[in-house]
């Protein structure tokens, strides 16, 4: 079966699936989980593909993913063609989407077949949802199949989400929850005028810089246990209309806070506009929330997990938030213990994007411990 692991998500990387385009993978796994005797139900919506599946009855563990993955850019670059999966002398799987994340898909099907094969009985109820639009807008994916189930009050009690969240091997790491993100998109409205003759403009740049300057030096919050504190960083400031002897009219900036679990978005928005309009700026301010803090702390799941590590790997995993975003933070909506367990996360989205065979192997025998111990023999 470990030969079956690989040669599933050489197939899956073959698929050039750019997001959301899925292309053929989730009709690749649809026909390996109507083998298995899943109850199928497809939610795709405009471009989107989503899958729900599930098999058994009672207690819930889902597995979670996308099918989708980013362009691979200048495939020139690429040490092997980028949907062409190639593995190289070291043992290493090239291709777009071998970390990110159709080695974990893969590592889900197999384990769950290698699963049910032996208990085809099993206790509870093993279910799959699946997407393409994770790595794009996320806005016709899993928040929506998501806010399906929550309608019809689908229980889910467990989640594993197969995102590469391990660093130096696969389950020295498990993400048992992310930060919040929010983006602020402002603009500082001047007056545009001659250089030598500020006296006749209002120049939004130097209007701006105090306030500038105490957004960056404000200490947030302090983080807690399981949060480092809230980050607050620039990512875009544009003004200026190319001309040396022109005062600018308006002053673009573009900033994005991490938040832990001590915040709301709410409450940095007030806190936000309260240093603007101490400062007196005339300024217009546009707020984009993709998604809040979620959090499981050490529990069932997470225990079972790392026991599940522990034996197939022998090392300790270590419990961190750290990192960007994923579809957890929609998951979380259904109040399940929810962890991100996958491969090594070193070359994602970059060029020459591989993983370890090894690692793909050990996280399905990682997942199929978990089954185990979680369902029982």
């Amino acid at each position: 079966m470990s030969d079956d692991v690989i040669a599933l998500t050489k197939q899956l990387i073959e698929q050039k699936s750019i997001s959301p385009d899925d292309k053929a993978c989730q009709n690749i796994i649809i026909e390996r989980l109507k083998s298995l005797g899943f109850i199928i139900e497809t939610l795709n919506i405009n471009q989107t593909k989503n899958l729900w599946a599930y098999h058994g009855e009672g207690e819930t563990i889902m597995f979670a993913g996308h099918t989708d993955v980013v362009p691979a850019g200048d495939e020139s670059k690429w040490r092997f063609p980028p949907f062409k999966p190639t593995i190289d002398q070291q043992g290493n799987l090239y291709g777009r989407g071998a970390a990110d994340m159709k080695s974990g898909v893969a590592a889900m099907i197999c384990a769950v077949e290698e699963y049910i094969k032996q208990y085809p009985h099993h206790q509870g109820r093993i279910a799959f949802l699946l997407t393409s639009d994770e790595e794009a807008e996320a806005t016709d994916g899993t928040i929506k199949v998501v806010e399906t189930l929550i309608k019809r009050q689908e229980q889910v009690h467990y989640c594993i989400v197969g995102e590469p969240s391990s660093e130096k091997i696969v389950g020295d790491q498990i993400k048992n929850g992310r930060r919040g993100s929010l983006t602020a998109n402002l603009t500082i409205h001047g007056i545009q005028g001659h250089v030598a003759y500020p006296q006749l403009a209002e120049n939004p740049i130097h209007r701006f810089a105090p306030a500038l300057n105490q957004l960056v030096n404000t200490i947030w919050d302090n983080g807690n246990i399981y949060f480092p504190p809230t980050s607050m960083q620039i990512a875009n400031i544009n003004g200026g209309t190319g001309a040396e002897n022109v005062i600018p009219g308006d002053l673009k900036v573009q900033f994005n806070f991490r938040f832990s679990s001590e915040l709301t978005d709410e409450k940095i928005k007030h806190q936000v506009e309260t240093i603007l309009n101490q400062h007196q700026l005339n300024y217009t301010l546009n707020w984009r929330l993709s998604g809040h803090p979620f959090l499981t702390p050490q529990g069932k799941l997470t225990e079972i997990a790392c026991q599940a590590i522990k034996k197939v790997m022998h090392i300790d995993s270590q419990l961190s938030t750290t990192g960007g975003t994923s579809d957890g933070r929609f998951i979380a909506k259904m109040g399940c213990q929810i962890i991100e367990l996958g491969v090594t996360n070193a070359t994602i989205h970059k060029v020459n994007e591989h993983v370890s065979c090894d690692d793909i192997v050990n996280l399905k025998n990682i997942y199929h411990e978990i089954l185990i111990q979680l369902l029982g023999h």
